[in-house]
């Protein structure tokens, strides 16, 4: 529960802040570019922060990763608001350091997850914390839309620093990592002197797994194709198709609907093949973009975003539960880091080259592409032999 705490306090931070920081624009304390080069700042700072988090949540706690990465982006929150109408250098440091935090915390969390809670609740927990994002993911905005009506943007800034706080210090601690029959093996791994080293162990560990590769190269594709049409072709269709912008609000909503059933039926479903219907629900993806190819009603464009949501979930919870059970234990969080680091990594790229490619080939021609690579990419993952159940070992046995 206190993990849990913290995870969902990190999460309303993480939230939050971009919609706090959208407050100022509303103001005029900030202006659209100054926002722009903030958030760039924040992801410059998630990108650079999580393959070293990895690292030194895998050679010393993972507890103290989450602490300290915490209390640094608790600490940054202030700094912004005092950057504000005087410094966008100083705000958009600060962001980059919040962003640090908050790509610290991800490997840190996922790995610590698995010493916190026991092997056969594994999915159970992974479903309760996948649920807190969705969650966050409705609450932070509305919530600080809310407080905005009684508080300036100067003290929202502050309430987010006190959620990192909270992130940083209720988490309980866990084992340390290698501990019992991987102490050997780590205390090789931490005689190493540099990062990079680490970091390529953690890649080594992560190419022993066929079925990690696969999966990993399948949601990298589909976030970066998927993802990118519900960020930058969803508002256009919604504005130029249907006139409104009822249908971007309701598609989005459906979405983390759909997403918060799915973490509550994973929760306690146990397929067969889990492997398998984890990529098949990461294909349900390609609902969202194919529903804006062609003008039909509002209702299917939600629809198709709600099954969006719902599969999304399908597949995270047992993708996270697997990698837990799978990987390593002294290596998961560099495994868990490279994960973060490829598939939200290249998310960016998908939303700037979306609209030129939409400009050159037309919105029909590019939506079609993310649909199809949405459901192909997981069915190629799914030809290799251990991703039926997403387990080198059982792969074998099943093959036997």
């Amino acid at each position: 529960m206190r993990l849990w705490t913290g995870a969902t306090a990190s999460g309303l931070a993480t939230w939050a802040l971009p919609f706090v920081l959208g407050l100022a624009v509303f103001d005029r304390t900030l202006t659209a570019a100054d926002l722009g080069l903030l958030l760039a700042a924040r992801t410059v700072g998630f990108l650079a922060a999580v393959p070293v988090a990895g690292v030194l949540a895998d050679r010393h706690s993972r507890r103290g990763v989450v602490l300290w990465a915490g209390l640094a982006a608790g600490a940054a929150a202030p700094v912004i608001a005092v950057g504000l109408d005087r410094s966008v250098l100083l705000m958009a440091a600060a962001a980059a350091v919040a962003g640090a935090g908050q790509g610290a915390c991800r490997p840190a969390y996922q790995a610590l997850t698995a010493e916190v809670v026991d092997a056969g609740r594994r999915q159970q927990a992974n479903a309760a914390m996948t649920l807190a994002v969705r969650v966050t993911t409705l609450v932070g905005p509305s919530s600080a839309a809310l407080l905005a009506v009684f508080l300036d943007t100067w003290a929202l800034l502050v309430g987010i620093g006190l959620l990192w706080l909270v992130a940083a210090c209720v988490p309980g601690r866990g084992a340390r990592p290698g501990a019992g029959e991987d102490t050997a093996e780590s205390s090789a791994g931490a005689g190493r002197a540099s990062l990079r080293g680490e970091f390529v162990e953690g890649v080594r560990e992560a190419r022993r797994h066929p079925w990690f590769l696969a999966g990993l190269g399948a949601l990298t594709a589909v976030i970066a194709t998927g993802y990118s049409a519900t960020g930058v072709a969803l508002p256009m269709v919604s504005r130029d198709e249907y006139g409104t912008e009822v249908v971007l609000a309701g598609a989005m909503t459906a979405y983390t609907a759909g997403a918060l059933g799915g973490a509550l039926l994973i929760a306690r479903l146990r397929p067969r093949s889990p492997g398998w219907a984890a990529l098949a629900g990461l294909a349900a993806y390609g609902l969202a973009p194919l529903s804006l190819v062609l003008p039909v009603h509002p209702g299917v464009v939600m629809a198709a975003y709600a099954v969006a949501g719902v599969g999304i979930e399908l597949f995270n919870v047992p993708w996270f539960t697997a990698a837990q059970r799978e990987v390593a234990p002294d290596k998961l969080a560099r495994v868990s880091s490279l994960d973060f680091l490829l598939s939200y990594g290249l998310a960016p790229v998908g939303l700037a080259l979306i609209a030129p490619a939409i400009d050159a080939f037309g919105v029909t021609a590019v939506l079609t592409g993310c649909a199809v690579v949405c459901f192909t990419a997981p069915a190629v993952a799914a030809l290799v032999p251990s991703a039926r159940t997403f387990s080198a070992a059982r792969g074998r046995d099943d093959a036997r």
